[in-house]
């Protein structure tokens, strides 16, 4: 094989070999098994069992979380935009979006993954069920996709 043909063949080869390489580094790291990997900031009461509860949730489905210990969590709630009729006991922020409550971590996944335009989800309240809230019967509820305007649609029903 010449010098020439060789060069023709490798041309294309190493684009798609680092495409390739590039692809399996993001699959790997990005999306363990089918969940999308992501780092979470989870801004809690110091003393709540259950915030720390759904911490652990979203580590066992692969996330970081730097949680942060606050006596006001209110506060984090008006400034990052949660309306008062969907707040919970907890605030989370991950790529950009809020996240109120005990949401499940695969309502989380497909947020990231869809990308709507959107300031978050929430799950009002404190549903016993949810993430973090296990025991007793669970309740049933509504994870909501809510906007800046403070309107909100059902994401997902529990």
């Amino acid at each position: 094989m010449t010098k020439h043909k060789r060069s023709q063949k490798t041309r294309w080869a190493r684009p798609l070999l680092a495409s390739v390489a590039f692809s399996a580094v993001v699959a790997g790291t990005l999306f363990p098994g089918s969940a999308y990997a992501a780092e979470f900031t989870v801004y809690k009461s110091p003393s709540c069992g259950c915030c720390s509860k759904w911490v652990d949730h979203l580590q066992a489905n692969g996330h970081t979380v730097a949680a942060q210990n606050i006596e006001n969590v209110d506060m984090i709630k008006k400034m990052v935009g949660v309306p008062e009729r969907l707040q919970s006991c907890h605030t989370a922020m991950v790529d950009g979006y809020v996240i109120e409550g005990h949401v499940p971590a695969q309502d989380i996944e497909r947020l990231l993954a869809e990308r709507p335009k959107a300031k978050g989800l929430a799950a009002p309240g404190m549903p016993t069920g949810a993430p973090g809230m296990e025991g007793g019967a669970p309740d049933r509820y509504n994870v909501m996709l809510f906007k800046a305007d403070g309107s909100a649609d059902v994401y997902a029903r529990y």
